[in-house]
């Protein structure tokens, strides 16, 4: 999963982009609405975390040209206002959740992974596939019974692999989606993580992969499709 966070109180949006990394959620930060929106124009999120009173452009204003030009990404609207008609005003305007400030923690990262659960198509709140089990809250992974232990990228990346259901995913959108934009493009991070993960997993090997595409989770004898 990757989020933007789009704050303008710079320790509240470390604080929840630091939070989002111990989750292995790819999380970065834009303290305005003009520069979230550039960010938007050419990085793709699954959730944007928005503040609604925002300098440059309007919270309100970035929402509702979100849910025109991105309609595959969520937007939680955070807000010091939380009665009844402001949430309805967010809603109306292409808002997906709604979250009243102050707020803890663990609830934010709650409604993060529920948003993720509503793209299309619609995910399983636990991802399985050939005896390996990944739940997402519990941050766990188990191979037929046996607790696999990974650090915080390895288990982003695993995510990843897991939610293409036997697709192939290429190296850039592994550095897309489990990465931040701080990331190297050039490194040589996602063979090194990738090649951990496979240890990690044990025998047979889960992840395979695909010359000159990516990589893909599965049996061997899968198609390349």
């Amino acid at each position: 999963m990757r989020v933007l966070i789009v704050e303008d109180e710079g320790y509240l949006a470390e604080a929840i982009q630091t939070v989002l990394r111990r989750e292995s959620i790819a999380a970065d930060v834009a303290l305005d609405g003009t520069a979230a929106h550039e960010t938007l124009s050419h990085t793709s999120y699954d959730i944007v975390i928005l503040d609604r009173d925002l300098p440059g452009m309007h919270g309100d204003d970035l929402c509702a040209w979100i849910a025109q030009e991105l309609p595959e990404t969520r937007v939680l609207m955070l807000t010091a206002a939380g009665g009844m008609q402001q949430k309805v005003d967010g809603f109306s305007i292409g808002a997906d959740d709604y979250l009243a400030k102050p707020f803890d923690f663990p609830e934010l990262i709650a409604r993060l992974n529920a948003l993720k659960r509503r793209t299309t198509p619609a995910l399983p709140p636990i991802l399985e596939a050939h005896g390996v089990t990944l739940d997402p809250f519990r941050r766990e992974v188990f191979r037929k019974g046996r607790y696999v232990k990974l650090s915080r990228k390895e288990f982003a990346v695993l995510r990843v692999l897991m939610e293409a259901s036997g697709g192939v995913v290429s190296a850039e959108q592994l550095l897309q989606r489990a990465w931040d934009e701080n990331a190297d493009p050039f490194s040589n991070a996602i063979r090194v993580t990738v090649s951990t993960l496979r240890k990690r997993l044990g025998e047979p090997p889960f992840i395979h992969t695909v010359p000159g595409s990516g990589y893909r989770v599965g049996s061997p004898e899968m198609p390349h499709a």
